[in-house]
């Protein structure tokens, strides 16, 4: 039996993942799942955004199925005591470095997009952002001192940009092997022409190049890639960059395809336990309404089943079961076109689990 955490988290996180359990629940695998509180609802209970019994869960589990976390009441506490300093907590604790986001462009929502059909019809792109060193964790870091919590006062701050040599090592071998299993062609984004921690992943990533001869390697600086991106998406197959470029760049390209809330994630250790989620945030302005977009929540646990849970064939399933739903025309606010069918999170979720069940029946 197969165990998986079960974070959902603030805002929209209940919504979204309460419709992907929806959908997991038709497969009928052997998994467990546990639930537990985490970012700010954590913090309301136990004054932590990530307990220790949430993160001892997440530790021992197969997989995370994570919502989101944030609102913006909790803006004013400490930076230590902020809801977004769960997820860079487990990510820390279990040693998730590889992040995986995929644009697809579902060839029903090639109109949702704000580009030109005909750059995004058959866009098809994976971007593998490392998730453990950079200026998120680079130390030293500035310390200021807060007065009614802002800090009009304070004489500077400061981050640290920092990676090692086995850090961008692990994250290029990923990406080149992600890369062999598609086109064999990688994009290593930096901006070695300005810093030198990008010169020295650039460095790096070359050396590590020799050892996949039958993958094309070329590299790009971030805001060339960021234009290229809105300008010729399809040239790219694979991007591997860093953890604040690549945090970025993952949300541009989600774009490109309409909606966030279409965009699934994979983040993994090098046992491929992962914490799987949504790219898009926890949208507190919407939560409540039954009006999120449940889809990347689904897609990422087709994720979950393809990389922690070696169950690619129902991972398969199930993205069949949203292309379908799409090809219905059933679409959430954020997808909306005319002459589709508007529904809300709980009609998506539905709709999914039932076109799920028609393709398990079937034997498909």
């Amino acid at each position: 039996m197969k165990t998986i955490a079960v974070l959902a988290g603030d805002g929209i996180g209940q919504e979204i993942v309460r419709e992907a359990l929806k959908v997991l629940s038709v497969l009928k695998l052997d998994l467990e799942m546990h639930e537990a509180l985490v970012g700010g609802s954590a913090y309301d209970v136990h004054g932590h955004p990530l307990p220790a019994s949430t993160l001892e869960l997440a530790m021992k589990s197969d997989a995370v199925l994570f919502g989101a976390v944030g609102d913006w009441k909790y803006d004013k506490l400490d930076r230590p005591l902020r809801p977004e300093q769960a997820i860079l907590g487990l990510r820390k604790n279990m040693g998730l470095f590889a992040n995986f986001r995929p644009a697809i462009c579902y060839p029903q929502l090639v109109g949702a997009s704000s580009l030109k059909n005909e750059l995004i019809a058959g866009l098809d792109i994976l971007i593998i952002r490392e998730l453990t060193g950079d200026i998120y964790f680079g130390q030293p870091r500035g310390q200021r001192v807060a007065t009614d919590g802002h800090f009009p006062g304070a004489p500077e701050a400061f981050d640290t940009m920092r990676y090692s040599r086995p850090e961008i090592e692990r994250i290029a071998h990923v990406a080149f092997q992600a890369a062999q299993k598609r086109s064999k062609r990688l994009t290593s984004v930096d901006k070695a022409n300005v810093l030198e921690t990008s010169q020295f992943w650039r460095d790096v990533v070359i050396q590590v190049s020799a050892q996949y001869p039958d993958v094309a390697l070329d590299h790009m600086y971030v805001d060339n890639a960021a234009m290229q991106l809105v300008k010729e998406p399809k040239k790219f197959d694979v991007l591997v960059t860093g953890n604040l470029f690549g945090d970025i760049l993952s949300d541009e390209a989600a774009m490109l395809t309409g909606s966030i809330g279409m965009l699934p994630s994979a983040s993994l250790n090098a046992n491929n336990q992962g914490l799987y989620e949504p790219s898009h945030g926890s949208a507190p302005d919407i939560a409540g309404q039954g009006i999120a977009n449940p889809l990347a929540t689904i897609l990422s646990a087709a994720m979950m089943l393809k990389f922690s849970l070696q169950e690619p064939q129902a991972a398969l399933l199930i993205e069949e079961a949203v292309s379908s739903v799409l090809q219905a025309g059933l679409r959430t606010g954020d997808i909306f076109s005319e002459g589709c069918t508007r529904v809300n999170t709980q009609e998506m979720g539905d709709a999914v689990a039932k076109a799920l069940s028609g393709l398990v029946k079937s034997g498909v």
